[in-house]
């Protein structure tokens, strides 16, 4: 178990046996052992290592386990294996820190996920899947509007959302997957909202679909489709845009990307699929858009990035309601006694490290 939890933790770091080997202070042929549970760690070892690593020492004995199924990625290809496990190894400590609070709290605290009755058992073309995002958006009662608080709304609804702070940005999106059964969220911190949005959306979508597609449909496109569905529905589209146009003005789409979240790309796309912007107009705006430098960053003002809440709130319910003690509490909040202590006066600077 130990020696497991050691090989997760440096996964989680990205450290190689030699890099931790220099950091802890200890050789990297014994690190390779205790990990395969051939020798057991001291307490010295165990409390170098998990300053090495940036976890307390209460991790190396946390006793959940995490299968992740149905893994989902919005990724660059460019991710190497390295760096996938590295984003899978932070995805198990973030889970299995939810996993080990729901221990401690009663059920009622929880929405069970499940996704809205009569949804078509196989989803044939694009078309469908407008409709079907339609139906998931009244069955939870958003009906046609703009969704302020998406992570918020995916939370309510018993699904599990993480923010991670990966170095590499630009290679990682964000992924779904179950996680003993439940559905899990991933996507990147340091993303603008818009793209952030835009891949919750787009991961609820593999959740949604997922063995619901006919086998002519291409899933990520499905759920690329059903991303910008649900974000905006083909109502909303058409009242913002009208029927008919040759050219969209970029004041205009990002005045709406202010409003409903979705980039200014995102609502070209929008246009073309329900054929209210013309080829030669789609060909058009992205020439300025490529011109600009915008496909790579939209220009200013970026849209508000999505924000992570349930987690450190649960946590701190459950200290409040004497569930769990200020030990438990730090070392699922990823914080030491002092920084809790401090937070709990209103006097931390800082979120918690979920």
């Amino acid at each position: 178990m130990i020696g497991r939890r050691i090989q997760q933790a440096r996964r989680a770091a990205g450290l190689p046996l030699r890099a931790l080997a220099q950091q802890a202070g200890i050789s990297a042929m014994a690190i390779s052992k205790y990990e395969r549970d051939e020798i057991v760690p001291s307490s010295g070892v165990l409390l170098a290592l998990s300053k090495a690593l940036g976890v307390r020492v209460e991790y190396f004995f946390r006793e959940v386990e995490i299968t992740l199924e149905q893994i989902s990625y919005r990724k660059n290809p460019a991710l190497s294996d390295r760096e996938e496990t590295k984003v899978l190894a932070e995805v198990g400590d973030h889970l299995e820190r939810w996993l080990e609070l729901e221990r401690f709290i009663p059920t009622s605290w929880s929405t069970p996920f499940a996704l809205p009755d009569g949804l078509p058992e196989t989803v044939v073309d694009f078309d469908q899947i407008e409709a079907v995002a339609i139906q998931v958006r009244r069955a939870w009662d958003l009906g046609l509007n703009p969704i302020p608080d998406l992570i918020d709304t995916l939370e309510g609804r018993g699904i599990k959302v993480f923010t991670v702070a990966y170095n590499a940005h630009d290679k990682f999106n964000g992924l779904s997957a179950r996680a003993n059964g439940k559905p899990v969220v991933v996507i990147g911190k340091s993303w603008p909202g818009d793209n952030q949005r835009f891949t919750l959306a787009h991961e609820l979508g593999h959740l949604v679909l997922h063995g619901r597609l006919n086998p002519a449909l291409d899933e990520e496109k499905a759920c690329h489709r059903f991303a910008g569905s649900f974000l905006v529905p083909k109502p909303a589209v058409f009242n913002a845009l009208g029927q008919s146009r040759t050219w969209l003005e970029p004041q205009e789409l990002m005045l709406l990307k202010q409003e409903w979240g979705l980039s200014m790309g995102g609502w070209s796309f929008r246009a073309a699929e329900n054929g209210i912007l013309s080829k030669s107009g789609m060909s058009t705006f992205w020439q300025l858009m490529r011109s600009r430098g915008w496909k790579q960053r939209e220009p200013e003002p970026q849209y508000r990035q999505e924000e992570e809440r349930l987690f450190e709130q649960r946590v701190y319910r459950a200290l409040a309601e004497d569930l769990i003690g200020e030990s438990k509490a730090a070392e699922l909040l990823g914080m030491n006694l002092a920084q809790l202590r401090a937070c709990r006066n209103m006097e931390c600077s800082h979120a918690a490290d979920q």
